[in-house]
């Protein structure tokens, strides 16, 4: 018999059950190796459950769960012995049954959960009653009370008034969209700043709100940033106006973003060789100032492709304006010409960040020559929906490069889940982490819909696999059924990481927006994109509205053209037939008053 080795650790495993003889269970991992796992008599297992689901005890089924086919995830010690790893299952989830879709592939299951994040959010910032933003606060902890931090961001606000504006958009629930205008017109009123001689709006850092009155910071107080107006946070003030104002039609927010795109393209974007930088001195707005130090001239992926996600696709959708779609072919052109590394084979991950000239910069700060997974899944993602707006084959050709090669260097094939920062050449190899091998919930948002997207719209199976096994794991994780919403980030194994800014819920990096996103535009492509299902979309034009034509665009998200028709509109409960089915166009009937609009989109008959 084989000495066994002495020392033992917990662990998990995510596979399919490929057979099952006794206690012992066969799983086929997400990279297709055979694991055993061998049950015992005091294995539980549950099934996986949404936010706002109570558990599901499912200890008692095993014999008719844990069948051929059956997704699971298993937990508890592993023992390493001669010849291999003895894995004993402690804990079971049972993603899908046999022959079942996953919870999370049904009608309702992402706006279900989004339902559940605004409601979080809602009490933990105003409680039940009276919305007002002079109570916001930044930082919220696990719990979902407030810390005593005291600096109101103009980012995190924005980003919860989109999550908001989506939570209406999706469910109809008039309370959610309340918010989101409150935030509106809070960030209008507190946190803008008009410049008349140059024609546009800048955006406070924040206000600092400890004392007798407002105290704005008009430059960032982070670290990466100080000192400097850096893009990202000019773009992601725009993130919730831009979704409000699909909604409302508000013209107080649509000049607001009108006057904030001025100022990307007069400060930031280079004019000679394209793109825009990522920085830019806050007294002289120049991004060459000496004062922006390891900033000055630098681009990066952020300050140049961002822009898409946060809030061109959006304008884009409410208003049908051509010169933002200008804008982002010009985004992607710079990111497909740019980003991708072609000086070394070696390497999957494209370049992140880059001097004025676009020469790569591997000496920045924390990224040095360093990937983030994330990224990578973000321009796969986007570049797919920007193809179906303007098809390039390049956009498409790097989209699926990326996808293709994303699974074997970024995501963990034996727990599932997508990690977080990696060496971007390989040494030995294997692309080294670079601090841990944590995973955090944004890039988790990243994989599940940048696979939706290719799956959706190319029908590849293994695309849809990568899809289905990233929701799974965020879903099994990453949801905190005991304090509500989504934990920040969580060990290899899953376990939530409650340690430093990674405990909070509301923190400068973590607001509603990556979860809003990711349960309405997973919601969108699962339902109309992969199983070919109708959605109600809601929206609530003010009676002084300005939509371009007066025309309410209702598409959900830059798709495939000829995919998704507009099925039925309902105006204030009541049937309306003024609206264009191909280009899901409402034209709005007149109104002293606003209107509540719910259109229902289908698949088109005629399309696969």
């Amino acid at each position: 018999m084989a000495a066994e080795i002495g020392f033992s650790f917990s662990d998990s495993t995510a596979g399919y059950v490929e057979h099952r003889q006794g206690t012992r269970v066969g799983l086929r991992t997400l990279d297709g190796r055979s694991v055993t796992v061998h049950l015992t008599d005091v294995t539980y297992a549950q099934l996986l459950r949404n936010l706002g689901q109570p558990y599901q005890d499912a200890t008692g089924r095993l014999d008719e769960l844990l069948r051929p086919g059956a997704f699971v995830f298993s937990y508890g010690p592993v023992y390493p012995r001669e010849g291999g790893l003895h894995f004993q299952a402690t804990q079971l989830i049972i993603v899908s049954e046999p022959d079942h879709r996953p919870p999370y592939e049904g009608a309702g299951w992402w706006t279900d959960q989004l339902r559940q994040l605004a409601g979080f959010y809602r009490r933990s910032q105003f409680g039940t009653s009276r919305i007002d933003f002079a109570d916001y606060r930044t930082e919220i902890r696990s719990s979902g009370e407030k810390t005593l931090g005291h600096v109101q961001e103009t980012d995190t606000i924005s980003r919860m008034v989109y999550g908001m504006a989506t939570a209406f958009m999706l469910t109809g629930e008039e309370d959610f969209l309340d918010v989101a205008e409150h935030g509106s017109r809070y960030l209008h009123d507190h946190m803008r700043f008009v410049d008349p001689v140059e024609d546009v709006v800048y955006w406070y850092h924040g206000i600092d709100v400890e004392g007798p009155r407002e105290h704005k910071l008009f430059a960032s107080e982070f670290g990466d940033d100080y000192r400097a107006v850096p893009a990202y946070e000019q773009i992601y003030a725009l993130v919730g106006l831009v979704q409000t104002y699909r909604l409302t039609g508000d013209p107080a927010i649509r000049a607001d973003i009108e006057g904030t795109v001025r100022l990307f393209e007069r400060f930031f974007a280079d004019r000679k060789l394209g793109g825009y930088y990522s920085h830019i001195d806050p007294v002289t707005l120049s991004p060459h100032h000496d004062s922006l130090g390891p900033n000055r001239s630098r681009k990066n992926w952020n300050s140049v492709g961002d822009h898409a996600p946060a809030y061109l696709f959006n304008l884009f959708l409410a208003t049908g304006d051509d010169h933002y779609r200008r804008m982002l072919e010009h985004t992607f052109d710079m990111i497909v010409t740019h980003l991708p590394d072609r000086s070394d084979e070696r390497s999957p991950f494209v370049n992140e960040r880059f001097h004025a000239d676009w020469t790569p910069d591997r000496s920045w700060g924390w990224q040095q020559d360093r990937a983030v997974v994330g990224h990578n899944l973000k321009i796969a993602w986007n570049l797919m929906r920007m193809h179906a707006t303007l098809p390039k084959s390049e956009y498409r050709a790097l989209a699926q490069q990326i996808g293709r090669s994303m699974p074997e260097v970024g995501r963990d094939p034996q727990r599932g889940g997508w990690y977080d920062m990696v060496q971007r050449i390989p040494e030995e190899g294997r692309h080294a982490f670079v601090w841990h091998d944590r995973k955090a919930w944004w890039q988790q948002e990243q994989a599940i819909l940048a696979y939706l997207a290719l799956a959706g719209h190319t029908g590849d199976a293994d695309f849809l696999r990568h899809a289905g096994e990233s929701s799974a794991f965020y879903n099994a994780f990453f949801l905190d059924h005991d304090e509500g919403a989504v934990h920040f980030t969580v060990l290899a194994e899953g376990l939530p990481y409650h340690v430093g800014n990674e405990r909070l819920k509301g923190s400068h990096a973590m607001s509603m927006y990556h979860k809003a996103e990711l349960c309405y535009l997973a919601e969108v492509y699962t339902r109309l994109l992969v199983h070919r299902e109708p959605l109600d979309l809601w929206f609530r034009p003010r009676s002084d509205a300005e939509y371009p034509q007066g025309l309410l665009r209702v598409a959900p998200d830059v798709l495939p053209p000829g995919r998704v028709v507009l099925d039925s509109v309902r105006v204030d409960g009541a049937p309306y037939s003024n609206f264009d089915p191909e280009s899901m166009t409402v034209q709005l009937p007149r109104s002293d008053s606003r209107q509540l609009v719910q259109v229902r989109l289908r698949p088109a008959q005629d399309r696969r």
